[in-house]
């Protein structure tokens, strides 16, 4: 188990220089970012089946204890503003509950009994996808959140940062993250959480971009519900159109603040073509704007090529 092992590098940290103790953290911080890349092709094809997942209509479950619940929750609830994840469609699943993100729940992560019951509670199902985390790779509650998960038919991804553990070995598609011993024994709040975080970021992200929530690199999804946001999504509007600040400003409010639907006014469409062809392009800004101005039956077509019907995609599986 490398993250718990006291590794000999660090015996006599706690006499270091502050300054030498500051060098050999930084140090751990690259290693946690060099672990990342060499699990890269992993991160890239969990990121692509959980789209597919998705696509579809299924939610996304983030499962974990202690810092990696933390970091798991974290990530999830990023999604909300910044991609206008639905609620809805969003479960976390943390040892300890709520009260665990700020405090430690004692036993919480040994709690197999209730990660079962919770994973039971949501229904999670075939159309779902589980991110599952745990350093160790062998915790109770994280573990019993993925098999739970994966007997219903939700797709599983599992990441650690120790070799050949359980989580690693029943999850579909495995992410190890080698990071090694600590520089204070067995905290893997440090490169361990570090690596952690770097994957949650990378696989959440790329889902919602292969999910259409970003176009020319902009969060056109972004929810405007604070005066700095409403003026990024001014600014992005004035970018993607090059109109004026009363034709875009216009154009946000008509479409109820909706970036996507905005960008469409502005080229011409009312609001429910804007609507329409968004909804069947399933969200694809780049793909709707490619169909405007083209006839109804041929941008039925088209469309049915870039996002198949929700019923379609279902039968295909």
């Amino acid at each position: 188990m490398e993250t718990e092992r006291a590794s000999p590098r660090y015996l006599d940290i706690d006499i270091w220089d502050p300054a030498e103790i500051v060098d050999a953290m930084i140090e751990g911080q690259f290693a946690a970012v060099a672990a990342v890349r060499a699990a890269r092709r992993a991160i890239e094809s969990a990121a692509i089946a959980a789209e597919a997942r998705l696509r579809r209509g299924g939610r996304l479950v983030y499962a974990g204890a202690g810092t990696s619940g933390r970091l798991a929750v974290q990530d999830g609830a990023e999604l909300i503003p910044t991609f206008n994840w639905p609620h809805d469609r969003l479960i976390l699943l943390m040892a300890g509950g709520p009260e665990a993100l700020v405090r430690s729940v004692e036993g919480a992560e040994d709690a197999a009994g209730e990660a079962r019951r919770m994973v039971a509670l949501h229904a999670i199902a075939a159309t779902d996808v589980i991110v599952a985390v745990a350093a160790s790779g062998t915790t109770p509650f994280t573990l019993a959140c993925l098999r739970e998960a994966k007997a219903r038919g939700a797709l599983t991804i599992g990441i650690a940062n120790n070799r050949d553990t359980p989580l690693l070995a029943e999850a579909e598609h495995a992410i190890w993250l080698d990071t090694g011993a600590e520089p204070i024994a067995g905290s893997t709040r440090m490169k361990a959480g570090t690596a952690q975080r770097i994957v949650l970021n990378l696989i959440s992200s790329v889902v919602m971009i292969l999910l259409g929530h970003v176009h020319k690199g902009l969060m056109v999804d972004v929810q405007a519900l604070n005066d700095k946001l409403v003026r990024r999504a001014e600014a992005m509007l004035h970018r993607l159109t090059d109109r004026n600040e009363t034709e875009v400003r216009d154009a946000l409010e008509r479409a109820g603040g909706s970036v996507k639907l905005a960008v469409l006014l502005l080229q011409g469409c009312d609001l429910d073509r804007a609507t329409d062809l968004l909804r069947r392009t399933g969200g694809q800004l780049r793909a709707a704007l490619d169909l405007v101005g083209r006839d109804p039956a041929e941008a039925e077509r088209l469309a049915s090529v870039v996002s198949p019907p929700l019923d379609r995609a279902l039968a295909d599986d």
